[in-house]
């Protein structure tokens, strides 16, 4: 059972733990908590939310996903990705569609994680998975227009408040502008080897909060933050009836594969840093008990977070203890800190978010994509990317997924050879590499009628360079024997792979009728 599985992990991840290892989770912990308090107050008010649900997201996300993780690295709350999507759900429904999808989200993560859908994460094309990501990011950029310029505009999706714009005009206000700037600038300028001591994203914000209230420059601030994880704004029993949460099916579904996606995206990458693979289905459950339970608190949806992750790798983590001990921090710093945290101004957080949005973009793989010319690879990115900014996340990868299909049929479609070699004059060798399905079983067909109008009346198959033939391939297959039978043509198979020889065995073609119907007159290769 996987809840044996799971206490199991549990225990060889703390077997001979100690003072020196706690200090460790203890150091990375603290570090954690750096760099998860301005994005989550930031994702928390980019998802159409506020500060506080990205900050209660944070807080039960470490303590409840973390403790529950399939691996001991993991960290989770709200992200970018997470809030993109968000963001057009709750301006069209308010926090409690938001609250409401959330919840159906985490109760699918856990049919997911029954019938172990985290398998099919495997099979996304890695190009489309960066076209998302991308995707993401100027989503995530477009959004923040408005507290960075200090404008107003309408609208569900980031495209419809540019949209926006030219109805209702763009105004910039010099206040909102010198702060995005000025806590983008601190981001970028500040070095790396320092980042990982004091993170950029932190500095810039309390730069931004002392300027702010020195000057009081009349911008947008977070607002205030309740000192409670129990808001007056959050899930309540009464909302969990079935006509109520299924107007939410579609967002739900979408905030659930994002959840599957990053979260074992993230488990993967940390996996390899710390050389310790992460058990999908116990992830899956985690994220799924996790978003179930953490609206009834008022917070956000959320998933594994790739730069908090690395953040506690790199920080020298040792057990799940970093990411409660992240949300113990986080939990603190919501009840001393929360009247300054009151006074950010809006257009910081806009100028972190910017940044990050940037820092997103898998620049390395795309870099390798675009140079190296590699059309398939362009076109999934390009498509996905696309795709995510217009519509939305389920429709984004169903559109990369599918086009990577149609793709790979083209591709392999062009990359079966079909050479032929005749003997004595009335003897056809047909030489097949290649894969055989329903997009390349025309060839065959072709070749056969060819060689039959040529006077051939005896012919071997050569299927050695045959690794894989499906259920359309081998009826085609046993279709051309047939024809040929009737025709009076001799027919002999040769070569065949034991995978290939399973299949056409199932669709009635027996391999040793014909491995000796013809003694050809020299070895077939």
């Amino acid at each position: 059972m996987q809840i044996n599985k799971y206490f199991s992990a549990l225990k060889n991840e703390f077997r001979g733990y100690n003072a020196s290892a706690f200090m460790k989770d203890v150091l990375a912990g603290i570090t954690c908590t750096a760099v998860a308090l301005p994005l989550a107050l930031a994702f928390g008010v980019s998802s159409g939310a506020d500060a506080a649900s990205g900050l209660i997201c944070a807080i039960l996300a470490g303590l409840i996903i973390g403790g529950l993780s399939g691996a001991s690295y993991q960290i989770s709350g709200p992200t970018g990705a997470m809030a993109a999507i968000l963001l057009s759900l709750s301006a069209s429904y308010g926090l409690q569609g938001v609250f409401a999808a959330g919840f159906l989200s985490g109760l699918l993560l856990i049919v997911f994680a029954l019938f172990k859908i985290g398998k099919l994460v495997n099979f996304i094309p890695k190009p489309v998975i960066t076209g998302f990501t991308s995707g993401i990011a100027i989503i995530i950029a477009l959004g923040q227009i408005d507290n960075a310029f200090g404008t107003v505009s309408q609208g569900a999706t980031a495209i419809a408040k540019i949209g926006s714009y030219f109805t209702l005009g763009f105004h910039p206000a010099a206040g909102a502008v010198f702060f995005t700037v000025l806590a983008a600038l601190i981001m970028l300028l500040w070095p790396k080897k320092f980042n990982k001591v004091f993170p950029s994203s932190l500095l810039a914000i309390i730069v931004c909060l002392v300027v702010q209230l020195i000057f009081k420059l009349d911008v947008g601030t977070v607002g205030a933050i309740p000192r409670t994880l129990l808001p007056e704004e959050r899930l309540m029993f009464s909302s969990l009836n079935p006509a109520y949460l299924m107007k939410f099916a579609s967002p739900a579904l979408s905030i659930a594969l994002l959840g599957m996606i990053e979260s074992l995206l993230c488990g993967a990458s940390g996996g390899k840093m710390k050389g310790e693979k992460i058990d999908a289905t116990q992830e899956l459950y985690a994220q799924g008990i996790g978003n179930a339970i953490i609206p009834f608190f008022g917070g956000i949806p959320a998933t594994a977070a790739i730069a908090r992750t690395s953040v506690a790798i790199k920080s020298g983590g040792v057990t799940r203890m970093v990411s409660v001990i992240h949300s113990v921090g986080l939990l603190l710093s919501m009840f001393l800190l929360s009247p300054l945290m009151a006074e950010i101004p809006l257009a910081a957080l806009s100028g972190v978010l910017m940044v990050t949005a940037w820092r997103m973009n898998e620049w390395e793989t795309i870099h390798v994509i675009f140079s190296k010319r590699l059309k398939t690879s362009i076109a999934q990115f390009l498509v996905t990317m696309l795709a995510t900014v217009v519509f939305d996340l389920t429709t984004a990868i169903l559109i990369g997924v599918g086009l990577s299909m149609v793709l790979f049929v083209l591709r392999a479609s062009s990359d079966l050879t079909i050479e032929v070699e005749k003997l004595n004059g009335n003897v056809g060798v047909i030489y097949i590499n290649g894969m055989l399905f329903f997009g390349t079983q025309e060839k065959i067909t072709a070749t056969v009628n060819k060689l039959i109008g040529e006077g051939v009346n005896k012919m071997v198959f050569s299927l050695r360079g045959v690794s894989q033939i499906d259920h359309s391939g081998a009826e085609e297959l046993q279709s051309i024997l047939e024809e040929c039978r009737s025709k009076g043509v001799k027919i002999s198979l040769a070569g065949i792979q034991p995978e290939v020889e399973t299949m056409l065995d199932r669709v009635g073609i027996h391999y040793k009728e014909y491995s000796s119907a013809i003694s050809a007159a020299k070895t077939i290769r």
